[in-house]
């Protein structure tokens, strides 16, 4: 075995590491199918029998950076009035689903290709919470499904949903999740892909309040794509785990996108690819903005098996402190047994260019937009592999809305 790391100090109190020791990552294999549909559900325990129980501890590695407190925190929020789902849904068409604190309101859905079906949330902590009814879209070989738009609205309390997407050999799919309102918001979503199939998702993590858990298990057969993107712009606190297998020959996986953090709020992302399979392509771009005394955590994985020779795997972590009382974690990590392999990480924590904000500043541009209009560029990596333009303009707006709050 072989590891390789790099290490490139920021500034501030931004922090970098790489290789050796332990993982802040959850690495679950994902190489077995689909658990079998679930037959019952399984609540959490609540009050009374210590809800706390089950989740997450900050003493286990892959937690080290997490923030298990702040899920009981939101739990406990009070219930309140749904958001109107209407004004998050993008102008696109297609297939739109609205939740209701994990419970589908069909008086407002238009399912076509979605159904609603018992789904087993697996093994994962906080994975196995979601068991019971969830949303599952499977598309036939060589069919392409409508584009699936999907809001989330939480009221207070906790919510629990799991998902699949099953796509068989040469089918396509694009799907867009929206997460608004305030309280926990609990999801699992298995994805699996056939030979040639391809999937595009966007995750807009716009809650007000609460908190946000994503796991995210995926296999990738041969010649699929893959491309995840999440932006966290809300105010809630946020944890996403993906565990992604490339399965099959010449397949392509990436997944990335941006956490803005601000006031004492705390997102964190833990995302592993496992290359099992010849000429595999990965690629996780992640941004991550910190301001005032919050904290922003990336942590990326990859792991390339002995027989997965032509493997090329890229990670680019990068962390904008905006203010030295903001904290940005990034672990960049790669784990090697092949001999044949092109890959390559980075991560690098950094401060506005004052040089660039002085020149904005003497062409007469405010201090404010200054910063802005740099910020936004530093953030705008992260979307470039967005081909649809109204999903990327909206996530664009998404961090400028964020940005008038912060600055």
């Amino acid at each position: 075995m072989s590891s390789l790391s790099q290490i490139l100090p920021g500034t501030g109190r931004g922090t970098s590491e790489a290789g050796g020791g332990g993982s802040p990552l959850d690495v679950a294999s994902v190489e077995a199918p689909l658990h079998p549909t679930a037959t019952r559900r399984g609540p959490p325990p609540r009050a009374g029998e210590d809800f706390r129980i089950g989740l997450p501890s900050t003493r286990e590695e892959s937690w080290r950076w997490g923030d298990p407190a702040a899920i009981a925190a939101a739990a406990e929020l009070p219930r309140g009035v749904a958001l109107d789902a209407g004004e998050w849904f993008l102008d696109l068409p297609g297939a739109r689903a609205v939740f209701v604190d994990g419970v589908l309101d069909e008086d407002r859905s238009d399912l076509r290709h979605v159904t609603i079906v018992p789904i087993d949330g697996g093994s994962h902590t906080l994975g196995r919470r979601t068991t019971g009814l969830g949303w599952s879209l499977r598309v036939d070989a060589d069919a392409t499904a409508e584009l699936i738009q999907i809001v989330h609205i939480a009221t207070g309390g906790d919510n629990q949903l799991s998902a699949e997407i099953v796509l068989v050999a040469g089918a396509s799919a694009s799907v867009i999740e929206t997460y608004v309102g305030a309280g926990w918001s609990n999801r699992s979503t298995r994805m699996m892909l056939g030979k040639g199939a391809k999937l595009t998702r966007a995750v807009r993590l716009l809650q007000a309040g609460g908190f946000v858990s994503l796991r995210d298990e995926v296999e990738i057969g041969a010649e699929a794509s893959l491309i995840v993107t999440v932006l966290g712009a809300g105010d809630a606190g946020t944890r996403i785990d993906g565990s992604i297998t490339v399965t099959g020959d010449d397949a392509f996986a990436e997944y990335g996108g941006a956490l803005l953090t601000r006031n004492d709020q705390r997102q964190e992302c833990a995302v592993s690819v496992r290359h099992a399979a010849l000429n595999g392509q990965s690629k996780q771009i992640w941004r991550a903005v910190a301001a005032d005394k919050s904290t922003a955590s990336l942590a990326a994985r990859v792991e390339v098996a002995r027989d997965a020779q032509k493997t090329d795997g890229v990670q680019s972590l990068r962390g904008l402190l905006l203010q030295r009382t903001a904290t940005v974690n990034l672990k960049p990590e790669l784990e090697i047994f092949a001999d044949d392999v092109k890959c390559a990480h980075g991560a690098t924590v950094g401060e506005l260019d004052q040089r660039a904000l002085f020149y904005m500043q003497s062409r007469g541009i405010p201090h404010a937009k200054a910063q802005a209009l740099l910020t936004r560029a530093f953030v705008g990596d992260a979307f470039v592999q967005i081909a649809d333009e109204t999903v990327r303009e909206a996530f664009v707006a998404d961090a400028d809305a964020w940005l008038e709050r912060a600055l």
